[in-house]
């Protein structure tokens, strides 16, 4: 079955991740598994770049963007889509520590709503990443459309609350790395919406076979599971 990996990184995650991986090696284990294209973003914007440059047909970018820098990550963010190409905005609430409705993040959703670009959010992590916060967010822009990054994470009370708020504002997005609980997108792909739902590997932090069987398991069929390994994503970016 063939997959777009809607979340994943290349370059390198030192500190307590110790993890990371180049963007020839990231395109060799798409082509193990079977991925057509990867959504890829790093906080160095640089990196992504030049990977999406060197394998425009398998790599697409987002710009990692922290809002902390005011003025500066707003011409970033223009930059970045206009000249670069990157394809919508990644922002990391819990890595750069602001909230995700904090109004510090404004300019930049402003620029995504004048430009028609999505915004991928990180989610799980208290207390800056709550999916609270991202619901809060896409009320006051419903007209921007929010992919919320790993639909809660590891934690089933935000796992739960993620499908909850995507259900509540019909503006966001559900994307299921690293989030382990495998009946989860199944209820996801039933309760919020057949077409709201996308599978991601979050590589390098997690493997490819691991996210794929998780999802393969879910109870899906194989319509519906093409619908969250391809489909749904495919459409989402008017690929």
């Amino acid at each position: 079955m063939k997959k777009i990996d809607a979340h994943a990184h290349v370059g390198y995650f030192g500190s307590w991740c110790d993890v990371g991986l180049s963007a020839e090696e990231m395109v060799a284990s798409m082509r193990q598994y079977d991925i057509e294209k990867s959504i890829i973003s790093y906080p160095d914007n640089a990196v992504t770049c030049a990977a999406v440059k060197s394998h425009p047909e398998k790599l697409a970018g987002l710009a990692w963007i922290d809002p902390n820098k005011g003025e500066a990550a707003v011409a970033e963010f223009e930059r970045l889509t206009r000249e670069e190409g990157l394809q919508g905005l990644k922002l990391h609430p819990l890595f750069n520590a602001y909230t995700a409705n904090d109004s510090v993040v404004y300019p930049l959703m402003d620029v995504a709503r004048a430009a028609h670009l999505p915004v991928f959010i990180h989610s799980g992590h208290p207390p800056f990443s709550l999916p609270w916060s991202i619901g809060q967010l896409a009320e006051q822009y419903p007209d921007v459309r929010i992919v919320m990054i790993h639909m809660g994470h590891g934690h089933g009370v935000y796992i739960q609350a993620a499908i909850d708020t995507a259900m509540k504002y019909d503006n966001i997005w559900l994307e299921n790395s690293g989030m382990p609980m495998h009946t989860k997108t199944l209820e996801a792909y039933r309760r919020v919406g057949k077409d709201r739902i996308f599978w991601g590997s979050d590589a390098p932090f997690h493997h490819y076979a691991v996210e794929i069987l998780r999802t393969e398991v879910s109870g899906l069929a194989e319509n519906e599971l093409e619908d969250v390994f391809y489909n749904n994503i495919h459409a989402f970016m008017g690929w």
